[in-house]
């Protein structure tokens, strides 16, 4: 009796991995952080929250990078227009797609929140030069210091509280670095590629997260709210999301 050898294509089986891993990524994010812009243009926008398809938080007004926003780097591509902008260091756009959020940062030694804390010093930096083996790391001052980066402990109040944006995991140079959810300089004060919002309201979203429900941020504009509802119906609900676009 012979066996008929089936010999399965190699991309067959990378795309069907692909498929299999991003299906299992969906269906773990249990907590959604949605922020949509009316167009990538704006620096304004609405955050809302879900966990298990349910709102919780009321509606939060937020400013986005004072230039609108750009396509990043994240978990999952999404449909991009030609005419649309891409994010690129130092560009003044916070990035639109869908990132994890891995862990949250402040001024206070210790943080009783669900999230993996990192207690800001006066030695504690993110590295926005883009030839440094630590581009889009936050890390303690390297004897050789890189040729730009930002403090994570400021003079201002803005990173008092804020959470890590994975965006540009593999820290590709030139597509953007130390992205957060940080405290709004101002009311209406665009930033420089962040995501800001009033004290208040985003302790109210840093008390929420949990790490082991697999937070994601969905930033978008309106124009991919067809694509998101498609991806995550149990967003069906937000009246952010107008799916007739």
């Amino acid at each position: 009796m012979f066996h008929t050898l089936v010999i399965v294509p190699y991309i067959m089986i990378k795309s069907f991995l692909i498929l299999l891993s991003f299906s299992i990524f969906l269906h773990s994010s249990q907590q959604i952080v949605l922020v949509v812009a009316n167009n990538f243009n704006t620096s304004k926008a609405k955050l809302q929250c879900f966990e298990d398809g349910k709102r919780v938080i009321n509606t939060i007004n937020v400013n986005l990078g004072k230039n609108g926003l750009g396509w990043g780097l994240g978990e999952i591509t999404l449909t991009q227009k030609i005419d649309d902008a891409i994010k690129y260091e130092g560009d003044k756009k916070a990035p639109s797609g869908i990132f994890k959020l891995t862990s949250i940062f402040g001024y206070p030694k210790s943080n009783n929140s669900h999230m993996p804390y990192i207690a800001a010093n006066k030695n504690l930096i993110c590295v926005d030069e883009s030839k440094s083996k630590y581009y889009n790391k936050i890390i303690h001052m390297p004897k050789n210091k890189p040729k730009s980066f930002e403090f994570m402990k400021r003079d201002d109040l803005q990173y008092e509280l804020g959470v890590v944006v994975e965006h540009n995991p593999h820290a590709i140079s030139q597509r953007g670095s130390c992205i957060f959810l940080h405290v709004q300089k101002a009311k209406d004060s665009g930033t420089a590629g962040c995501t800001s919002m009033k004290l208040d309201d985003l302790k109210k979203v840093v008390k929420w997260l949990d790490k082991s429900k697999n937070p994601i941020l969905i930033q978008i504009s309106k124009s991919s709210s067809k694509e998101i509802l498609e991806l995550y119906p149990e967003l069906k609900n937000s009246e952010l999301l107008d799916d007739k676009r």
